[in-house]
C-alpha cells in the first residue's frame, strides 16, 4: 500500500502539477505534460520487472522487496524537495521526470514479487482469495493517497497549498518508508523458494528460461493479453474517471475527491469477494467478465455523468446540480470492474508459470499490460477528446472520444481471452513444469 501510495500521489495531484513543473500559457499543454511524465514512470516499469524479476528468481523475494522500497520511497520523498518551473525552470521538470522514472523502476519490481511471495505461502485451493489481498492495495494507495492530498489542501488552503503544502504528501514518504523497511525486515523467505534453492534447483539463468524457451514465451504473451484488459479497466475507473470529472465536467477539485473516495471505499472490499469467488468459479470468467462489462457500458456510464453532474454544459459545473448520490454510483460502478478483472488477477499469473522462474516470467507481461497499455491510459485518451479531429468530428460528444481505447482495448483482451487463455485455478503453483501441470 506504502508503494502504491507513493506512485499515486503524482496521479492524483497530476492536474495540478501542469502548473508548476512546466510552461505557463496553455492549460491543455500542461495537462499533456503533466500526464506524459505520470506516464513516464508506467514506460519504465517493463524495465524494473526484469531487472528486479531476475534478482528475485536469483537470489530471492525477500531481498528484492527491500531494495524496491527503499528506491520507491526515496524517490517519492525527494520530489517533495524539488525546486518548481518558476525557480530552475526546465531543470525541474527534468528532475521531476528522473525521479518518475526511479519510481516506475521500483514499482516494476514489486508487484511480481509480492504476487509471488504471498502465493508461496497460502493454501492452493484459496490462493485467489489471499492474492486479492494484495489487489486491494493499489486501490488503497490511491485512497490514501487522495485522503492525504484533501486533507492537506483544505487545511493550508489553495495559496498555501500551491505555494509549498503540496509537498507535504511527499514528505511523508520518509516515514512510511522507515515503517515498511522494518516490516520488511522482520519477513521470511518464501518457503517454495527457500525449499527449491536448498534442493539446487533455482534457475541459474531466469530471464533466459522465460523468453527463449517457447512454451513459456507463449504464456507470457497469453498473460500480456488478459492484463492489456485489466490494465486499461483500472485506470479507467479509477484515474481517467477523476480526470474527467475535474476537465471535462469541469467539477471542482474538492467534489472530485470526495466522490472517487466515496466510491472506492464502497466497492475496495469486493477485491476480496472477487477473489474467494475465484477460487470457486476460475479466474478466467471473472477477467474476461469485467471487460465485457467495461467495453459494453463506459459510454453509457460517462454520457450519464455528463447528465447528472453539468447538464446545461457550462463552463464549470454548478454544485447545485450536481446529484451526488447518482455521480458516486456510477464511478462505483466501474470500480465493481475493476475488482472483477484484478482480484484474481495475482493468482492467474502466478499459477501460469514454474516456481524458478515466477518473478521474471510474471513480471513483465503484468507491466507491460498494466503499465503501458493501462498507464498511458489518462494521456492518450485525454489527447484524443483534446484533438482537433474529436471536435470537428463529434463536437459537443467529443469529450467521450478518450474511451475509444478503453473500449477497443477490453475488446481485444476478451478476443484474445475466448481463444488462448485457459483456467487456471486448479494447476499446482509447485510444480516445476511451465503452467504448473
Amino acid at each position: 500500500m506504502f508503494e502504491w501510495y507513493d506512485f499515486y500521489l503524482y496521479g492524483s495531484l497530476a492536474v495540478f502539477f501542469g502548473g508548476l513543473f512546466f510552461p505557463q500559457g496553455n492549460d491543455t499543454v500542461q495537462l499533456l505534460a503533466s500526464l506524459a511524465t505520470f506516464g513516464a514512470g508506467f514506460g519504465v516499469r517493463p524495465i524494473g520487472a526484469l531487472v528486479f524479476g531476475h534478482l528475485g528468481d536469483l537470489v530471492g523475494r525477500k531481498y528484492t522487496f527491500l531494495v524496491t522500497m527503499a528506491t520507491m520511497g526515496l524517490g517519492t520523498a525527494l520530489i517533495g524537495l524539488l525546486p518548481t518551473y518558476a525557480t530552475w525552470g526546465i531543470g525541474a521538470t527534468a528532475l521531476l521526470v528522473f525521479l518518475r522514472l526511479l519510481q516506475g523502476l521500483a514499482l516494476g519490481g514489486e508487484y511480481g514479487g509480492a504476487a509471488t511471495y504471498v502465493a508461496e505461502h497460502v493454501p492452493d485451493a484459496q490462493r485467489g482469495y489471499y492474492t486479492s489481498f494484495i489487489q486491494t492495495t493499489a486501490t488503497a494507495g490511491f485512497f490514501v493517497s487522495m485522503g492525504v492530498i484533501g486533507i492537506t489542501r483544505a487545511s493550508l488552503g489553495e495559496v498555501a497549498f500551491k505555494e509549498w503544502g503540496w509537498r507535504i504528501p511527499f514528505l511523508i514518504s520518509f516515514i512510511l518508508l522507515i515503517v515498511s523497511l522494518y516490516v520488511r525486515l522482520k519477513m521470511k523467505e518464501s518457503p517454495l523458494f527457500s525449499k527449491m534453492k536448498a534442493a539446487g534447483k533455482a534457475s541459474k539463468n531466469p530471464l533466459k528460461e522465460s523468453f527463449t524457451n517457447p512454451v513459456n514465451r507463449r504464456y507470457v504473451l497469453i498473460a500480456f493479453g488478459a492484463i492489456a484488459g485489466q490494465g486499461v479497466v483500472w485506470y479507467t475507473g479509477q484515474f481517467y474517471a477523476l480526470t474527467f470529472l475535474q476537465t471535462m465536467l469541469k467539477i471542482d477539485w474538492k467534489t472530485s475527491y470526495t466522490l472517487v473516495s466515496i466510491a472506492l471505499f464502497i466497492t475496495t472490499p469486493l477485491f476480496l469477494v472477487f477473489g474467494w469467488l475465484s477460487d470457486r468459479i476460475g479466474r478466467k470468467k471473472l477477467i474476461l467478465g469485467g471487460c465485457l462489462l467495461g467495453a459494453l457500458t463506459y459510454l453509457p456510464i460517462y454520457m450519464a455523468m455528463k447528465y447528472f453532474s453539468n447538464p446545461d454544459g457550462l463552463p464549470k459545473a454548478d454544485p447545485a446540480q450536481i446529484n451526488h448520490v447518482a455521480m458516486a454510483l456510477l464511478l462505483a460502478l466501474q470500480m465493481v470492474y475493476v475488482c472483477m478483472v484484478y482480484a484474481p488477477m495475482a493468482a492467474f499469473l502466478v499459477e501460469l508459470f514454474p516456481t524458478r522462474i515466477r518473478y521474471t516470467s510474471m513480471s513483465l507481461p503484468y507491466h507491460l499490460g498494466n503499465g503501458w497499455i493501462g498507464g498511458f491510459l489518462p494521456l492518450i485518451a485525454t489527447a484524443v477528446t483534446a484533438s482537433a479531429w474529436a471536435k470537428e468530428t463529434f463536437g459537443p460528444n467529443s469529450i467521450y472520444t478518450g474511451l475509444l481505447y478503453p473500449i477497443g482495448m477490453c475488446i481485444v483482451t476478451l478476443i484474445v481471452g475466448t481463444l488462448f487463455i485457459h483456467e487456471t485455478k486448479d494447476h499446482r503453483i509447485d510444480a516445476e513444469t511451465i503452467g504448473g501441470h
